[in-house]
């Protein structure tokens, strides 16, 4: 396990642009062959419309940088996005933010993963999550729906 030391804090508006670039480039290293460059404005609206709008957002920090956030909103039990940068995979981030998100919605948890994405599935049952149906996302990829409750 590789070993980085971090602070968890609540999102502030000034960790935008940070989290709109972690969120860039996490998802283009894991889907190299899309331009998720093309997708900013997008995930900007999408960003301060429908997340910072609606859900709890804790960020991590390590020097000074974001290097990860997670999203809930309790009211739903919504996972929407949990974001390691690359930096730090294989660490104990992805852990503690999931750790974070729990504590933030104790009833539950409901997320979408891309059916492709083995790494984040094994991930999500290594922390208690479970299949509970599948459907297609904004792009006609196909995803799995999955649930952890308490």
């Amino acid at each position: 396990m590789r070993a980085v030391s971090f602070t968890l804090r609540n999102y502030v508006a000034a960790d935008e642009d940070a989290a709109i670039e972690l969120w860039r480039r996490t998802w283009q290293q894991h889907y190299p062959h899309l331009d998720f460059g093309e997708r900013l404005s997008w995930w900007r609206g999408r960003w301060r419309d429908e997340l910072v709008a609606t859900a709890i957002i804790m960020v991590a920090e390590a020097d000074g940088s974001l290097i990860g956030f997670v999203t809930v909103d309790p009211n739903t039990r919504y996972l929407d996005q949990i974001v390691v940068a690359p930096e730090a995979w294989g660490s104990k981030l992805a852990a503690a933010l999931m750790a974070e998100a729990k504590r933030l919605s104790p009833s539950g948890l409901d997320l979408d993963v891309n059916a492709d994405n083995a790494r984040a599935i094994r991930f999500y049952e290594k922390q208690g999550f479970a299949l509970v149906g599948e459907a297609v996302n904004r792009s006609g990829a196909p995803i799995y729906k999955m649930s952890w409750r308490p």
